[in-house]
């Protein structure tokens, strides 16, 4: 990969340039990735491909002009239309300012995904599936993809920083039936690191848990509705602070009157209990040392024991909201970098598992995620858990299936009033304006003094 990225070529156009230009940035790039689907256990789908390109952003009074390419010897000619979108359009853009940094940042991954063979790979994928096929599971899904690049990011302000970068995930899905009703279990392993991820973990007993999850939803009752005291676990915990505060804090959405926090700086939000992290730099799913626009990732704390205090920016928005960019502007190479998350999460408490129970005269135990709708600009949600249970007087009683809990983000967050002291990151993927990228989300168990549960819909 690394001659097809010649960086004293790169220089050099920008250099051309940048005289008839307020800013100019090149960042380009070549990958390896797979990806397998196995079905009922058939191998349905394997794609494999090598990735290599090279964009230019251009800003020149206040207008950006992007321009792409798939063919790094048109680079120069990509960059001079780049320039001509630029003198063409007409715009409010600035930029915060930022240093000139000079990097380089290796993989972290032990074994690289390249390095193992298709039929290693599709080897562990049947695992997963033969340890889900439980009696009355009737259907599974498996997909493995993995990702591995190299990247390079120069600018006219002195930068040069190159990256190579992992990530492997493992995704399962079980479907069980009674014959007269269905039920659903689904789990993912992975990080942002190689093939050992996998390959050190118990894919048996990974496979065979979320089998049994959706066969004992099928002797489950459905749950009670009204306002409960609720407990979440990690997951679920991680998924309402990824999709209910963390796309509520990215700047873009705020600067669209599209987001409940909008002039809420320094504002309580939450308890004192309530500290929401945004790292980059942390080893999860969502790691990534320098965003699309060089900057260098760090922790990002959102809400610091209840108080709104940062969000989430991409230079351009950082300076419309006149504070210090986030590092949090993302894309793939052929996209305009858009302010995105990365690895978000609720700081862990003090408080054991059995501590949060004991209070808990009438609730609900909320387990995993099933997905969920969030109106980021009212500030309500509505989640539906994958499993849940009951609990009466300290004690988990019931399985329930089909639970939503919903409300609106801000009281829900001020009426957290215990934070578990165990934590676990979850994987996956975040869709944004028609962009994907990867993440991480996670944090404690939490108890919720109330909130307003019911059925599914």
């Amino acid at each position: 990969m690394k001659n097809q990225l010649d960086i004293d070529l790169f220089t050099k156009i920008i250099a051309s340039i940048e005289e008839n230009t307020d800013y100019v940035d090149i960042r380009a790039g070549s990958g390896d990735s797979t990806s397998i689907l196995m079905k009922d256990g058939q191998i349905q789908e394997i794609k494999s491909g090598f990735d290599l390109g090279g964009r230019v952003r251009v800003l020149k009074d206040g207008a950006w002009g992007f321009a792409y390419t798939s063919d790094l010897s048109k680079i120069e000619k990509t960059a001079n239309h780049a320039l001509k979108l630029a003198n063409s359009l007409k715009s409010d853009v600035e930029l915060v300012p930022a240093p000139a940094i000079k990097d380089h940042v290796n993989s972290p991954a032990d074994l690289l995904p390249s390095t193992i063979s298709t039929e290693e790979k599709k080897e562990l994928i049947k695992e997963a599936n033969n340890s889900a096929s439980l009696d009355k599971v009737v259907s599974t899904t498996v997909n493995y993809v993995d990702m591995e690049s190299e990247s390079v990011f120069l600018s006219s302000e002195g930068s040069e920083i190159t990256l190579e970068e992992s990530k492997v995930g493992l995704f399962l899905n079980a479907v069980a039936s009674s014959g007269e009703m269905i039920q659903f279990g689904h789990g993912s392993l992975g990080g942002a690191r190689g093939f050992e991820v996998l390959k050190n973990a118990d894919i048996e007993k990974f496979g065979r848990k979320i089998a049994q999850k959706a066969v004992r939803l099928l002797e489950a009752n459905k749950p009670p509705s009204g306002k409960f005291q609720v407990l979440t676990d990690c997951e679920l915990t991680g998924v309402f602070i990824h999709e209910a505060l963390g796309h509520a804090a990215e700047a873009d959405l705020i600067l669209q009157n599209d987001s409940i926090l909008k002039d809420k700086m320094g504002d309580r939000i939450g308890s004192d209990m309530v500290t929401i992290i945004d790292d980059a730099s942390m080893d999860a799913f969502g790691y990534y040392a320098y965003d699309a626009e060089g900057t260098r990732t760090a922790e990002n704390v959102l809400v610091d024991k209840g108080v709104l205090n940062s969000v989430l920016s991409s230079r351009e928005t950082a300076s419309k909201l006149n504070i210090k960019s986030s590092g949090n502007a993302r894309s793939i190479i052929s996209e305009q970098p858009i302010v995105r998350m990365s690895n978000t999460y609720l700081k862990p408490g003090e408080l054991k598992f059995e501590e949060l129970l004991e209070d808990m005269k009438n609730g609900i135990y909320l387990k995993g995620s099933r997905g969920g709708q969030v109106d980021t600009g009212k500030g309500i949600f509505q989640f539906n858990a994958a499993e849940s249970f009951q609990i009466e007087n300290g004690e988990i009683k019931n399985l329930l299936r089909d639970v939503s809990l919903s409300g609106n983000i801000l009281e829900t967050l001020l009426k957290v009033n215990g934070v578990g002291s165990d934590f676990k990151m979850s994987i996956g993927f975040c869709g944004k304006s028609g962009q994907t990228a990867p993440v991480g989300d996670g944090g404690p168990h939490v108890r919720i003094s109330e909130a307003m549960v019911g059925g599914a819909q």
